[in-house]
C-alpha cells in the first residue's frame, strides 16, 4: 500500500493537532489568551475623550474639568463665568440708565450772597451724552468677549487635560531668598 506524499503530510498534521492526554503543559511558557476577550490596555484611558472634554467645557465651563477630576480648575472656571455674567448684567444696567437719562439736563440757579437776589439760571451740560452711552455699550461688549474667551479657554484646558491624562507630573514652586524657583517632576 502506497500512501501519497500529500496524504502523509495531512496525517502528520492531524496527529500534531490532537493534544496528548498524558503530556503536561509547559509551566514556564507565557500563555497568550486564545479567546477574543477584553484586551488589557497598556495605559489608562481618560474618562472622557479629548474632543468631548473640549465640547463639554466650551458649552459649560468647568464641566469637562469636573469629569476629569480637576475640581479646582472646574471651580475656577465657574467663578470666572459667574463674575463675567454679573459684570455683563451690571454694564447692561449702566447702559439702560445712560439711555434713560440721555435727554435730561439740569438747570442750576444761584443766589447772590450779598444781595440775596436770584441770578440767571444756567443750564449744566447733560451728564449722559451719546458718547457716554456708546462707552457704556462698549463695556458690555468687552464683558461678552471675556465670557466667550472663558468658554474657549475652558474647552482648551479640558482638551489638554484629557490628552495628558496618563502623564504623572508634579509641579512645585519654592520661594528662596534669591527668588522663586519652579520645578517639575515627570515619572516615566
Amino acid at each position: 500500500m502506497r500512501v501519497s506524499r500529500r496524504a502523509s503530510i495531512a496525517l502528520l498534521m492531524v496527529l500534531i493537532a490532537i493534544p496528548a492526554v498524558a503530556q503536561r503543559p509547559d509551566s514556564t511558557r507565557v500563555r497568550r489568551p486564545t479567546s477574543a476577550g477584553p484586551a488589557i490596555p497598556d495605559s489608562l484611558k481618560p474618562p472622557i475623550s479629548p474632543r468631548r472634554a473640549f465640547l463639554y467645557s466650551a458649552l459649560v465651563p468647568g464641566y469637562g474639568q469636573a469629569i476629569l477630576g480637576r475640581n479646582k480648575a472646574a471651580a475656577a472656571m465657574l467663578v470666572i463665568e459667574a463674575m463675567a455674567i454679573a459684570m455683563i448684567r451690571e454694564s447692561a444696567a449702566d447702559v439702560r440708565e445712560a439711555r434713560r437719562m440721555s435727554g435730561d439736563s439740569v438747570i442750576v440757579t444761584n443766589v447772590n450772597p450779598t444781595t440775596g437776589e436770584l441770578l440767571t439760571p444756567t443750564p449744566v451740560p447733560r451728564r449722559f451724552d451719546p458718547q457716554y452711552v456708546h462707552v457704556r455699550q462698549s463695556h458690555v461688549e468687552d464683558w461678552v468677549a471675556f465670557l466667550i474667551a472663558n468658554h474657549l479657554f475652558s474647552g482648551a484646558d479640558a482638551f489638554v487635560a484629557a490628552n495628558l491624562w496618563e502623564l504623572p507630573a508634579e509641579l512645585s514652586i519654592r520661594v528662596a531668598p534669591g527668588g522663586a524657583t519652579v520645578g517639575a517632576s515627570l515619572t516615566w
